[in-house]
């Protein structure tokens, strides 16, 4: 158990924060091994499956902050897997969509409530007032993170 301490610094916080988020994202890996995905397919496939259409595999790129040849590999496991395949995309046949496939889009919705549940259990532990402070201190950092850094005098 952690031994909480009046007057954390900044320092400190940061790196309970960070704590914190592996320890999150440690829960988040069983859930996804569960599935035999990686945190990238993951997302690339929460993407692909949340699009009004299927998008391409630059735009995909794009909407994941990944170089084009790292969503290539990406989409080549999910495609191995049976979750996503690529079609010509029909506004330009030089270039392909990824269409997420009956069971790809029954993963994601696994996936999606595997995470809620664990995320769940893990914000149980907080009261309600807690709860609400750090929804409030994370949307203030969020933000913060957002903002482009001020220039040094």
């Amino acid at each position: 158990m952690t031994t909480r301490t009046p007057g954390h610094g900044s320092q400190d916080l940061g790196e309970q924060l960070l704590r914190v988020a592996r320890g999150l994202r440690r829960a988040w890996m069983v859930d996804l091994s569960e599935h035999d995905l990686s945190p990238h397919e993951a997302r690339a496939l929460r993407v692909a499956a949340d699009r009004a259409e299927s998008p391409r595999l630059r735009d995909l790129a794009d909407a994941l902050r990944i170089a084009p040849r790292s969503v290539t590999d990406v989409v080549d496991a999910l495609e191995a897997k049976g979750y996503v395949v690529r079609q010509p995309d029909p506004g330009d046949r030089r270039a392909s969509v990824v269409v997420v496939t009956d069971e790809g889009q029954a993963v994601r919705a696994a996936v999606h409530d595997a995470r809620r549940r664990t995320m769940g259990d893990q914000m149980g532990a907080l009261s309600a007032a807690q709860h609400d402070a750090l929804a409030d201190a994370l949307t203030t950092l969020e933000e913060s993170l957002e903002r482009p850094p001020s220039a040094s005098p």
